[in-house]
C-alpha cells in the first residue's frame, strides 16, 4: 500500500504539470491568434503587431515543447479558416502568401529561443542577474532573425522581388519595432520564465 501511495504521489505532480503545460500552450496560442489585431502605430506608418512578438514569447516563457505546441495550435486555427494570419485565414496563406514563411518562422523561432533557454539557462539553478539577461537576449534575437530569414525567403518565393526590394519592404520599415519587441520579449521572459516554470517545470 506505502509503494502504491508513493507512485501516485510521484505521478500526480507530472501530471499536473503536463496539464498545466497544455493549458498555457492553449492560452498562448490564442494571445498570438489575438496578437493581429493588437496594433501600435509608428511614426512611419507601419504599425507594430504584436502577433510575432506573442509567437516568439511563446518559446521563451513556455519552453521548446509547449511553446512550439501554442505556436502549431495557431497555425492550425489559422488554417482551418480563423482569421488570424494579419486577419486572413487558410492553408493557402501559410504555403502560398507573401507572409506564410513568416508564419512558419514563428513556429521555427518559437523552438529556436526555447532551445537556447532550456540548455544556457536552466531554470533548475540559479542564474546570476547579468547571465540571465545576456542569454535571454540572444534568444530573443535569434528567434527574431529565424523569423525574418523564413519571412524574407518566403516573401522572395511567392513575389519574385529581389534581394534589395524585399529587404526594403519586410525588413527595414519594421526594424524600430522589433527593437522595442525584443526589448519587452527581454523584460517579460527574466520576470515570468521562473514563475511559469514552476507549474510545468
Amino acid at each position: 500500500m506505502e509503494d502504491t501511495n508513493e507512485n501516485k504521489n510521484q505521478t500526480n505532480p507530472s501530471k499536473k504539470r503536463r496539464g498545466m503545460g497544455v493549458i498555457l500552450a492553449a492560452l498562448f496560442a490564442a494571445l498570438t491568434a489575438a496578437g493581429c489585431f493588437i496594433q501600435i502605430p509608428l511614426p512611419g506608418g507601419i504599425p507594430i503587431v504584436l502577433q510575432d512578438m506573442m509567437a516568439m514569447l511563446s518559446g521563451m516563457l513556455l519552453g521548446p515543447l509547449y511553446g512550439t505546441i501554442a505556436v502549431f495550435v495557431f497555425l492550425v486555427l489559422g488554417c482551418i479558416g480563423l482569421p488570424v494570419f494579419s486577419g486572413k485565414a487558410g492553408l493557402h496563406v501559410l504555403i502560398g502568401g507573401p507572409t506564410g514563411g513568416f508564419l512558419f518562422g514563428y513556429l521555427l523561432g518559437a523552438l529556436a529561443a526555447g532551445i537556447i533557454l532550456s540548455l544556457l539557462l536552466p531554470t533548475s539553478k540559479k542564474q546570476s542577474t547579468l547571465k540571465s539577461y545576456i542569454v535571454i537576449t540572444v534568444a530573443g534575437l535569434v528567434a527574431t532573425i529565424v523569423v525574418f530569414v523564413c519571412g524574407i525567403i518566403g516573401f522572395r518565393l511567392v513575389t519574385h522581388y529581389d534581394m534589395a526590394k524585399t529587404l526594403a519592404a519586410v525588413l527595414v520599415p519594421f526594424i524600430p519595432g522589433n527593437i522595442i519587441k525584443l526589448v519587452l520579449m527581454v523584460l517579460l521572459t527574466k520576470k515570468f520564465r521562473p514563475v511559469i516554470a514552476g507549474y510545468i517545470g
